[in-house]
């Protein structure tokens, strides 16, 4: 069982800069790739960044890519999103989840926990 609670969320105007973080609790965080997804208002959830088990292969989102980085913290059991450059189409809630393996990094339904989500809002 892994417990997930993101934080660091909020309103930033357009450009600005958020940090979201992950704690997971359990003592196999390093067993589990990490991903964020996030979710607009009236639209699907969908993948945003994905970190394998080591830290050693990131993934993103096409329209993220060069804006976000995804890191992990293994012997903190943390992972996080660094957000620069943020947009009006970054808001959402974003989601933190984990699944077992390094594969499948893009698909939903292969993880297996998900956390609460934070609210992102940026203003243009």
């Amino acid at each position: 069982q892994v417990q997930l609670v993101e934080s660091g969320g909020g309103l930033v105007q357009a450009g600005g800069s958020l940090r979201l973080s992950c704690a997971a609790s359990g003592r196999t965080f390093s067993s589990y790739a990490m991903g964020w997804f996030r979710q607009a208002p009236g639209k699907e959830r969908e993948f945003v960044s994905a970190i394998s088990t080591s830290g050693g292969s990131t993934y993103y989102l096409s329209s993220v890519k060069g804006r976000f980085t995804i890191s992990r913290d293994n012997a903190k059991n943390t992972v996080s999103l660094q957000m620069n450059s943020l947009k009006p189409e970054d808001t959402a809630v974003y989601y933190c989840a984990a699944k077992l393996g390094n594969s499948y990094y893009t698909a939903m339904l292969r993880y297996n926990y998900w956390g609460q989500g934070t609210q992102v809002t940026v203003s243009s």
